[in-house]
């Protein structure tokens, strides 16, 4: 697949982004053919470079920060200065998007708001991602997915009430956000090519987990009842002997009766016949259900299971699902090698286009790697390349 046939090809975008809802947009937009210029701080760069506290060049280019920048180019730019500001306008005058996520007023500070930017290029789309959103009470707020979790009713709901209230273990919020920020360019672009005018996209942390949760704030908002998918009474997570196994009770005219066909134990469906009176007693039915997993292993639960059309699933680590078959047969896992990291495999796009295939046309990037084959194309003079980085 050459690269000209890639839906994106032909568009530029300025990536100020660092860390995790930034860089995984970013990405997306880089593997579909857009010209992603990564702007970085001299000696520094994204935040993900020194992610675990160490400045050798391999930390720099560190596995972490590999996963969210392929097919981008980086350029060292001291965007406080006069020369480096100046740079990033000649630059915004040439592109077609630029990317941030900093607090709610940061670009603006920094004199690379949309207002400002729009006078430079007025088809310039300026796309901002931050914690809370730039206005309301919370705009100033420092931004992270796990705040996000807690203020937005994602944290505070578990399994079952004896269980600790805890962090999400991987980062929900950052993903979430960061293909928002994805449709909202996307978007952007689209309206573009009617008016011939930018815009504005905004999206938060907070917007988009609020917006994950659709049916359960419809479901509280109207009935004042607190519906969590994860504690109904049919539905749960399971150890057998050799592991464990989740099973996810509904979707089916009677679903205990299936569950306890599969598990062997007496129907206690004439018992507890209805939601209602399952949810009442969901200790004991979870109970039984406990004791009769632990019999036996995970293969055979599935089979039996599956017998009854029940939906379930053996509960894997990440190590067993990057290897499963279904991941390799999903094209989900890129290769790649890397100048100092050496080979890599990398998570591919979930996105699958049949005319554009996912491919690495530029490896993950060393600090500044593209800082002098951006001038050239500016045009810029080497005394002007001094003073801007």
């Amino acid at each position: 697949m050459s690269e000209q046939h890639l839906p994106l090809e032909g568009v530029r975008v300025l990536d100020f982004t660092q860390v995790m809802m930034g860089p995984c947009a970013t990405q997306m937009l880089a593997d579909f053919g857009a010209d992603v210029i990564k702007i970085e701080r001299p000696g520094a760069g994204d935040l993900s470079r020194n992610f675990f506290g160490e400045t050798s060049e391999e930390a720099m280019n560190n596995a972490v920060f590999a996963s969210l920048n392929r097919n981008k180019r980086s350029v060292e730019i001291n965007s406080k200065s006069d020369e480096g500001r100046q740079m990033i306008y000649d630059l915004v005058a040439q592109s077609d998007v630029v990317v941030d996520n900093f607090r709610a007023g940061v670009m603006k500070r920094l004199g690379f708001d949309f207002e400002t930017l729009k006078k430079i290029n007025p088809r310039i789309i300026c796309a901002s991602g931050t914690g809370f959103g730039e206005v309301g009470p919370y705009a100033h707020k420092g931004g992270q997915d796990v705040l996000a979790q807690a203020m937005t009713g994602v944290m505070e709901k578990t399994q079952d009430p004896a269980i600790p209230k805890s962090i999400y273990p991987t980062t929900l919020c950052d993903y979430t956000a960061g293909m928002h920020m994805v449709q909202g360019i996307l978007a952007a672009l689209l309206g573009r090519e009617k008016t011939g005018r930018g815009q504005k996209v905004g999206v938060s942390l907070y917007d988009s987990i609020i917006a994950m949760q659709m049916q359960e704030a419809a479901q509280w908002s109207k009935h004042r009842e607190v519906l969590n998918w994860a504690a109904m009474p049919l539905t749960g997570v399971f150890d057998t002997t050799d592991g464990a196994v989740v099973v996810v009770g509904a979707f089916k005219v009677n679903p205990l009766q299936d569950i306890c066909k599969a598990l062997d134990i007496e129907d206690l469906s004439p018992e507890y016949p209805n939601l209602t009176a399952q949810r009442a007693n969901k200790p004991y039915l979870q109970g039984r259900f406990r004791d009769a997993f632990a019999t036996n292993t995970t293969a055979y639960w599935i089979e039996r299971l599956e017998e009854q059309d029940l939906l379930c699933a053996p509960v894997k680590s990440l190590g067993e699902a990057l290897d499963d078959e279904q991941t390799k047969a999903n094209g989900m896992l890129v290769d790649m090698e890397h100048p100092i990291l050496g080979h890599l495999t990398l998570v591919g796009s979930p996105v699958h286009l049949s005319e554009a295939p996912v491919i690495i046309r530029h490896t993950p990037p060393k600090l500044g790697e593209h800082t002098e084959e951006v001038i050239r194309e500016l045009g810029l003079t080497a005394e002007a390349r001094k003073e801007a980085v």
